[in-house]
């Protein structure tokens, strides 16, 4: 979601980026090395198996509306679609559908970064003034890009709930980010704590842009989704959400019992994580605090061309994606771990029962989404919906299955 979207209710955002899982590896060059011969599929992923049913159940109670996939090896083991992508026009959600990430999209953000540095365009060790002006000095001269990437940097998510503002071009969008990223100034010293940040990501969009001297969302899709294959993925406008029969339409939770059509409805708010001014599509484009667009196969793309290093060299592909700093635990019956959860750059790279698992979730009013990895297994996991629905019980049983011994 594009952090002028977020609303005020941010630790639901902050337990989705905490919990989120990200990239994998059809190749299986991103794969840890396992020698318990953990690369087998448990049954309780396969169709039919458990996973599959527990998210059925979820549907035929209207409790789910979106895709579902797993996939090991670059190969699908489960796909599943359920609900309506759009209502008025009678479409269905497939397995192809194309869904807004909300924050699940932060990890291109960081990886457009990291292939910055990578070519020595920029240093992780830069300060946001070294690239950017106009910042508080506070701002400027003490938090680096490696403070935002690790979200150390201390920026507070400044969000006015009641902000219905809609706007209709990206010049707007992007004029209207960068004054509110102005604002804030840093919540404790840089790198003293750990506090989930959109504002500082989307800084770091503006880091990309001001380095290439291209829009954010341009040099995403040129350098990071058109070379991984991802070819329906995109930072759509809102134009194209209303028009594109693709892409799924974000169903808003209502005090009455309803679910309103976010982008045909942007006096709408969500009920659930947000308020009156937590309408993604009022902002109109993304930016690097979220908002791309992905479908389930093209996130398997990302992951095998991350795991091939199309994207990344060896050595930079593991600077992103090693831990780096601990967070607090968040392990729960809820949410299914992880264990000892670490931020890696723009990536959650915590253990799960021991495993490694990366990657990143997100939310927006009327969405919610996650994408993981879990190295050891050569297993990519993935939940796109188009509901406010409670996600972290989703992705424990989306874990709960992967762990599960082969029988």
């Amino acid at each position: 979601m594009s952090t002028s979207a977020e609303g005020t209710r941010t630790s639901r955002r902050v337990a989705l980026g905490l919990l989120g899982l990200g990239p994998l590896v059809a190749s299986g060059a991103l794969a840890a090395a396992d020698s318990s011969g953990g690369t087998r599929v448990s049954r309780d992923l396969l169709p039919g198996g458990g996973y599959d049913r527990f998210i059925r159940g979820l549907a035929e109670a209207d409790q789910f509306s979106g895709t579902v996939l797993i996939a090991h090896r670059g190969r699908t083991v489960l796909a599943r679609a359920y609900g309506l992508a759009d209502r008025e026009r009678g479409i269905r959600n497939e397995i192809d559908t194309i869904y807004n990430l909300a924050s699940a999209s932060k990890p291109f953000t960081a990886l457009a970064i990291v292939q910055l540095a990578q070519a020595n365009r920029l240093r992780f060790t830069d300060t946001i003034g070294t690239h950017l002006h106009d910042y508080p000095d506070q701002t400027a001269t003490t938090v680096t890009i490696h403070h935002l990437l690790t979200h150390t940097g201390g920026l507070p998510n400044l969000v006015d709930a009641d902000d219905k503002h809609v706007n209709n071009s990206v010049e707007e969008a992007t004029a209207r980010e960068h004054e509110r990223n102005r604002r804030g100034t840093p919540r404790f010293p840089p790198g003293s704590q750990h506090e989930y940040s959109s504002v500082g990501m989307s800084i770091l969009g503006e880091i990309v842009a001001k380095v290439t001297g291209r829009y954010f969302h341009e040099y995403v899709a040129e350098h990071i989704l058109r070379p991984a294959g991802m070819s329906s993925s995109d930072y759509y406008t809102r134009d194209d959400w209303l028009t594109n029969p693709r892409i799924a339409h974000p169903y808003m939770y209502q005090e009455d019992g309803s679910r309103v059509d976010a982008v045909r409805n942007l006096d709408a708010g969500a009920v659930l994580g947000g308020g009156p001014g937590s309408n993604a599509a009022r902002g109109y484009i993304g930016s690097g605090g979220g908002g791309g667009f992905a479908t389930a196969g093209d996130l398997v793309s990302f992951a095998t061309a991350l795991g091939q290093d199309r994207l990344l060299t060896p050595a930079f592909r593991e600077l992103y994606l090693s831990p780096k700093v601990p967070q607090t635990p968040l392990r729960t019956e809820a949410t299914g771990g992880p264990d000892h959860p670490f931020g890696a750059y723009g990536v959650v790279a915590g253990l799960t029962h021991g495993e490694q698992v990366v990657g990143h979730g997100g939310g927006i009013g009327g969405g919610n989404t996650n994408w993981s990895i879990y190295r050891q297994r050569d297993l990519v996991g993935v939940i796109l919906c188009n509901y406010d629905l409670d996600i972290p019980p989703i992705i424990a049983r989306e874990r709960e299955a992967v762990f599960t011994s082969t029988r």
